[in-house]
This record gives structure tokens, sequence and C-alpha cells, in this order.
């Protein structure tokens, strides 16, 4: 019996063979909206200085009054 050769007989299928496509991450699933009501979620946003300023004159409980303000825009904006 003869032993078959050292180096593969085609070089294009011996180069494909080692650069095999790579298979993409299946996309995460959708994400579920949170099941307990009024729930914060902790987020990062850019917010302009003078903004911040704004909010932070009046001392602790600024992120409070962002999420206050924010909130009376979305009901606003629900009720037309």
């Amino acid at each position: 019996m003869a032993t078959p050769p050292r180096r593969p007989t085609n070089p294009m299928d011996a180069a494909e063979a080692v650069f095999k496509p790579v298979k993409k991450a299946a996309p995460p699933p959708p994400r579920e909206p949170s099941a307990a009501p009024n729930v914060r979620e902790l987020v990062s946003i850019r917010i302009d200085r003078a903004v911040l300023e704004h909010f932070q004159e009046d001392g602790p409980g600024w992120q409070d009054r962002i999420n206050d303000a924010l909130r009376e825009l979305v009901a606003a904006k629900t009720r037309g």
C-alpha cells in the first residue's frame, strides 16, 4: 500500500481548509420589558454641561429631577 503524499495535492483545497469562513454569533434575543412596574434601569447618557449644572444646582437628587422632567415630557406627548 502506497503512503499518501505529505502535502495535499491541491494547494487551493488546503488553503480553503485553513481559512474556513467564520460563523457569526446569533444576535441576542429581543429584550423583554421588565415585569415590575416603575423599576429604574441603569443607563449611561450624554447631557450638555449646562443642562447637568441646572439639575445639580439644588444638590442631591438631581438624577431624580432629570427623571421627573423626562417623565413630564413623555406624559405631555402621550396626552397630545
